[in-house]
């Protein structure tokens, strides 16, 4: 007989040998469960049809009923691994059966149920606002796009101020720059780059395909918050607490260490076309001084056309049937990789093509994460983990050299559009993958109408 040794963090997996008798369905348990499927709006789920409990209900078809509910809570409503191609994050594996018979005898449905659900501050306020968005036929709109009549630079008009909070929420405009109804400077420039970015014409006119990004209606905002709410269900509820976040749809990053959250910085992810994965990978080491090795799929598309005096000028070479591009300041990956340990070559590095950071639209890479002042950042990542001087030597040896990390880190890529304001407020972002449709729809909203920005083609690099 062997004995598995967990490790000192490590959670035993459910025991799914031993058998709990449930005792048999009646009113009291029955109601329960009806009143808690009742509330599944909370959830974001009342498209969705649940059969109706009803007292005196075969046994068996209430079990099944609980457990369709229980698991859609619990680990989501659909499953991302068939939504999307590349899905790793870890998810929620309760053993619902074994939980329920427990609920039932104590007499607790209702509360084990609910419980089951995502608690963090982040879920509740999701809620919150997919329930303020009330019941009933969709609300036509915002004040943004109540009238056809366009805004050109110069005029004053009553929607300015809602156009303006949307502009802020999407970061085209600083707040202090917003105020009062006229529409002019820097409100003009802040419309007019979010016209280039969607491909509209970038004439500063406030209307038509303008006034339809700017705007959402109720419809759209609810399908929006449900399906990141099941996002957060599909997630395991106590992630590891010094961790890396990466916002794909915001293309934001955070660290985390302790629980709290200590750095965060702007990152540049994939093209639509190169889409960074959602996926779960630790950073095992820093490299100083990284080489690039350029994958087959970028030698094919983007440099196959290319002749030698190309990789010359790039400092690229061939290597045992690769190219290789060598280290230094103009190497595509910068003077730092964050080496991650997953099989789809997905990593954090820097990236000499600074001024990208400075875009709102950041999807320019092909897949991987470009880090703003990655340089800082790994000087930080080393001094939590107690090889600041490690590191600082590799730095200077001015050649590719790694330091291994004593603790991997966690480094988890997801996708929330919908996030909060200081004053609690819901901001539905851009959805730059066009993921919330499919997302949305297996919770059974419409198709919708995604507008995306426009394709710039990615940048050199990863």
């Amino acid at each position: 007989m062997s004995l598995a040794l967990l490790g000192c963090n490590a959670k035993p997996p459910p025991d799914r040998s031993a058998t709990l008798e449930a005792p048999p369905w009646d009113a009291g348990l029955t109601r329960q469960l009806s009143e808690a499927i009742d509330k599944r709006r909370a959830h974001g789920l009342d498209r969705l049809a649940f059969d109706a409990p009803k007292a005196g209900q075969d046994d068996a078809a209430l079990t099944k009923t609980a457990l369709a509910y229980a698991s859609a809570l619990a680990r989501g409503a659909s499953d991302p691994h068939k939504l999307f191609e590349i899905y790793t994050l870890p998810r929620p594996d309760p053993d619902l059966q074994r939980e329920l018979a427990q609920a039932m005898s104590e007499r607790k449905v209702g509360a084990w149920l609910e419980a089951l659900a995502p608690q963090d501050e982040n879920y509740r306020k999701l809620s919150q606002a997919y329930l303020a968005l009330g019941e009933g036929a969709p609300a036509a709109g915002p004040d943004i796009a109540r009238t056809s009549t366009s805004i050109r630079p110069g005029q004053s008009d009553v929607r300015i101020p809602a156009v303006a909070a949307q502009l802020v929420a999407l970061d085209y405009l600083e707040a202090r720059q917003a105020g009062g109804l006229a529409y002019s400077g820097p409100m003009v420039a802040a419309v007019r780059r979010m016209q280039g970015d969607y491909g509209i014409e970038a004439d500063g006119v406030l209307g038509g395909r303008t006034l339809e990004a700017l705007s959402l209606t109720d419809e759209q905002r609810a399908a929006q918050i449900a399906a990141n709410m099941e996002r957060l269900r599909w997630l395991e509820r106590e992630p590891p607490a010094t961790r890396i976040d990466v916002n794909i749809a915001a293309a934001r990053l955070t660290y985390w260490q302790d629980g709290a959250a200590i750095d965060s910085r702007r990152v540049i992810v994939g093209e639509p076309d190169t889409a960074t994965p959602q996926l779960a990978s630790p950073i095992k080491r820093l490299v100083a001084n990284p080489s690039w090795t350029v994958p087959r799929s970028i030698e094919r598309k983007e440099l196959a056309s290319k002749g030698e005096d190309y990789l010359r000028r790039n400092n690229m070479a061939w290597k045992d049937g690769w190219i290789v591009q060598s280290s230094g300041p103009a190497n595509s990956l910068g003077l730092v990789k964050f080496d991650m340990a997953n099989e789809h070559a997905i990593y954090l590095h820097d990236t000499p093509a600074k001024q990208l950071f400075g875009e709102v639209q950041r999807q320019r890479s092909h897949g991987c994460v470009r880090v703003e002042d990655a340089l800082g950042f790994a000087e930080i990542i080393a001094a939590q983990e107690g090889v600041g001087d490690a590191w600082r030597r590799a730095r200077s040896e001015g050649r590719e050299q790694n330091v291994a990390l004593p603790n991997p880190i966690p480094v988890r890529l997801l996708y929330q559009t919908v996030l909060f304001n200081e004053g609690g407020q819901a901001i539905v972002r851009a959805d730059p993958y066009d993921w919330n449709t499919r997302v949305a729809r297996a919770l059974g909203f419409g198709q919708g109408e995604a507008l995306l920005a426009k394709s710039r083609g990615p940048e050199p690099g990863p």
